[in-house]
C-alpha cells in the first residue's frame, strides 16, 4: 500500500468492518489498545452553542494513532478523522473487529501512511458533559455544535488543516454529512456509515422517544437534579440501546438458545447500566 486513498478498495474494506462494529457505536464499549494510542484534551475557551448559550470552556478528549507526515510548508498531508456513534466514543474504534480490520500494513488505514484522529463528541466519553456537574443547566447541542467543536480541536489543537478521510458510524456518519456541507474543502472524501442524510423519524426515532420518556417519566428524574440516578428509566434506556444497536442474523448466532440470550441479558446488559448517566443519555 502505497498511502494513497483508493475509493474503490478501501470503502469496500471498510463497508465490511463497519458491518461488524455497529453494535459497539451504542455501547461505548472500549479495549485495551492494540495499536500505540496517544490521548489527549482539547480545551475551546468561550465555546458558543448554536443555541445561544456558552462554556467558557468546552473540553474535547481525542485518541490519535499513527504519526502526522507534513508537507514542506509544515501541513499535515495524512489525517483521517474517525467519528463515532451515539452514547459511544472514539475508544469504541480500539476494539478489536475494528482496529484489526483496519490500522495494520495493507489494511484500509494503515497506520504507516496515516494519523488518525478519534474524538470523543460533545456529551461523549471524556469529553464535556452533562455529568461534570452542569446536570440539565448543560447547554444544550446539536450536530453542527459537535462538528464545530471537531473542527476547533483539528484547527486550533492539532494543528491540521485538511483532511483525507472523515468516517464517521451512525451518529457519526450523520456528523460525516454535516462536515461536508458547513466544511466542503476540509476533506477529500467522506465515508457516512449506517445513516441516511435524512430527519431522524421512523424506527430510530421511535426508540430515541422511547428513551428519552422513559428518563423523564420516572418519578426519580427530578428534572434533571436526581441525587441518585433513576434506575428504573437507565434499565429501560439500555433495553432500547441494545434492540436499537442489533442484528438480528448477528444476534440470533451468538445467542442461539433462550438460555444463551437470557444469560446475556443478565450477564451483559445489566453490568452497561452502572456506567449510564440519566443526563448525558437524555441529551
Amino acid at each position: 500500500m502505497n498511502g494513497r486513498w483508493n475509493p474503490t478498495v478501501n470503502i469496500l474494506q471498510c463497508a465490511f468492518s463497519v458491518a461488524a462494529i455497529f453494535l459497539g457505536s451504542l455501547t461505548g464499549a472500549e479495549q485495551a489498545p492494540k495499536f500505540p494510542v496517544i490521548e489527549g484534551d482539547f480545551v475551546a475557551h468561550n465555546f458558543k452553542f448554536r443555541s445561544g448559550e456558552q462554556l467558557p470552556d468546552l473540553r474535547l478528549h481525542y485518541r490519535t494513532l499513527g504519526q502526522p507526515v507534513r508537507d514542506a510548508d509544515g501541513h499535515v498531508t495524512n489525517a483521517v478523522l474517525l467519528l463515532h456513534g451515539t452514547g459511544g466514543s472514539g475508544g469504541q474504534f480500539l476494539a478489536p473487529q475494528f482496529a484489526d480490520e483496519l490500522f495494520g500494513p495493507g489494511q484500509p488505514l494503515d497506520l504507516r501512511h496515516y494519523f488518525v484522529i478519534a474524538p470523543d463528541g460533545i456529551g461523549h466519553g471524556k469529553s464535556s458533559k452533562p455529568s461534570d456537574g452542569m446536570r440539565a443547566h448543560f447547554p444544550q447541542y446539536d450536530y453542527d455544535d459537535m462538528v464545530a467543536a471537531q473542527h476547533l480541536l483539528l484547527t486550533e489543537g492539532l494543528g491540521v488543516q485538511h483532511l483525507r478521510l472523515v468516517f464517521g458510524t451512525s451518529m457519526g456518519c450523520m456528523h460525516a454529512f454535516v462536515w461536508g456541507e458547513t466544511y466542503p474543502t476540509f476533506t477529500d472524501a467522506l465515508m457516512p456509515m449506517a445513516c441516511l442524510p435524512v430527519q431522524i423519524a421512523g424506527r430510530n426515532r421511535v426508540w430515541r422517544k422511547m428513551l428519552m420518556d422513559a428518563i423523564r417519566n420516572d418519578p426519580d428524574w427530578r428534572e434533571g437534579e436526581y441525587k441518585e440516578e433513576p434506575m428504573r428509566a437507565l434499565r429501560t434506556a439500555q433495553d432500547l440501546l441494545v434492540i436499537a444497536g442489533s442484528a438480528p442474523v448477528l444476534m440470533q448466532k451468538r445467542l442461539p438458545t433462550r438460555d444463551d440470550a437470557d444469560k446475556y441479558v443478565a450477564d451483559s446488559v445489566e453490568s452497561r447500566i452502572a456506567s449510564l448517566d440519566a443526563n448525558d443519555l437524555l441529551y
